[in-house]
């Protein structure tokens, strides 16, 4: 999306008033979770929606050494 708008994650992050780390673990998906004033910061800044940015994937839990029990 940052792409698509010729826009970097510095000038997003001035736009929005998220650090640079904070919108990079966004970026490479290593965020737990967002704040949705951050989301919907990140998507007037953007003009997008939500579900522009995100995708949904199944969770996938660590085995556990008991399994087989």
């Amino acid at each position: 999306m940052l792409a698509e708008r010729s826009m970097t994650l510095v000038e997003l992050s001035e736009r929005v008033g998220v650090s640079v780390v904070n919108l990079s673990v966004l970026k490479n998906g290593r965020a737990r979770a967002v704040r949705f004033s951050t989301l919907t910061a990140v998507c007037d800044a953007l003009g997008c929606q939500p579900g522009e940015l995100f995708s949904v994937a199944p969770h996938r839990s660590p085995e556990r050494a008991d399994s087989g029990r």
